[in-house]
């Protein structure tokens, strides 16, 4: 299994080792050697304006050679035998998967869908109904017919009967978070329907989930899809990568459909099912009414999610004791429903 995030944009991977030469290749390695200073120079020496990437086991940077080479740059917390075995693994099968990078469209499309479908199942069929609170593309893992599968529900949350949302500190990363769930920790559906929207724009575009436009200024991807969409401009929005090669029916209900999702206000975002519905072309009149709407008209302002690089991950630990405080809110107290 490889995560969507890896297979969307894959990346050049630079490991530093002691004693080798810059830029030698190693006899029994398919992968080039950097030194420090190289590395170093790259990244503005790790700068936090540079990552793009946060883990368990390290910290991964973008950088730019002195060619123009753009890499990613995995910092490891701490080094040793087993460590540097299980990184040459990992280079090795990303280079493996670098041929299949470019997702054509079929596979997008499908990957949506079936995104979709599992969120859905965890919203209106699972009992108690479960939040995700961290769907985003390296949380949705590929088998070797790129079924999709959503994971990783290490920050998911159950929904007791009754409740529109529960009240807990906020985790998962940023870029992804539904603003009333950044703000105010207040996780519901609602924050995940967000969520797919992003990841849906990424599917259809190839762009992150927030792009740095200089040091002060960052836009979210829907803030650079919207005035697209308005213009109706839906090839313009189209990952440059599939060279054309994609279905505009498609692609435009996949653009509608994300920028639905990632509104600010929970009340106005669609239900999963209804993601569903409209991902498979199934409701062409709630399609075209989601056109007609206020979000697609060009005079109307739209207030998509802004905040931190969307690579800085929120994971706060808490302990057993705040965790036994966190409460269901009870529906009249709640976030809108979203129906």
């Amino acid at each position: 299994m490889k995560a969507l995030g890896r297979a969307m944009r894959w990346a050049s991977c630079c490991k530093l080792s002691d004693g080798d030469e810059p830029g030698r290749r190693k006899k029994d390695a398919s992968w080039r050697i950097f030194s420090l200073k190289e590395l170093q120079s790259a990244t503005n020496n790790f700068n936090y304006d540079n990552k793009v990437g946060e883990g368990g086991f390290g910290s991964v940077y973008w950088g730019q050679l002195w060619d123009g080479s753009q890499v990613a740059v995995k910092r490891l917390k701490s080094w040793s035998n087993k460590a540097e075995t299980e990184f040459a693994v990992e280079v090795e099968i990303l280079a493996r998967h670098a041929a299949e990078c470019n997702l054509s469209w079929e596979r997008r499309m499908k990957i949506a869908v079936d995104s979709a479908e599992g969120i859905a199942y965890l919203h209106h069929h699972a009992t108690p109904h479960i939040i995700h609170r961290d769907v985003k593309a390296s949380n949705v893992l590929l088998d070797s017919n790129f079924q999709a599968r959503v994971a990783d529900f290490g920050f998911a949350k159950l929904v007791p009967d009754g409740a529109t949302h529960v009240t807990t500190r906020v985790k998962g990363t940023l870029g992804y978070l539904a603003p009333e769930y950044a703000m105010l920790g207040k996780a519901s559906e609602s924050c995940d329907v967000f969520s797919l929207g992003v990841m849906l724009l990424e599917l259809a575009s190839g762009k992150k989930p927030v792009e740095k436009l200089n040091p002060t200024t960052k836009r979210t991807i829907a803030e650079w899809a919207l005035p697209l969409a308005r213009d109706r401009k839906f090839k313009e929005i189209a990952d440059p990568k599939l060279n054309g090669s994609f279905v505009e029916d498609e692609l435009k209900r996949m653009v509608l459909v994300g920028l639905a999702c990632s509104q600010d206000k929970p009340e106005q975002r669609p239900v999963m099912s209804e993601v569903v519905e409209l991902l498979r072309g199934e409701s062409t009149e709630r399609l075209s009414r989601l056109e007609n709407g206020d979000l697609f008209k060009p005079d109307i302002s739209f207030h998509g999610s802004s905040g931190p690089d969307s690579s800085d991950c929120v994971t706060e630990e808490r302990s057993p004791k705040a965790d036994a405080t966190e409460e269901a809110v009870d529906s009249s107290e709640t976030v809108p429903s979203a129906r």
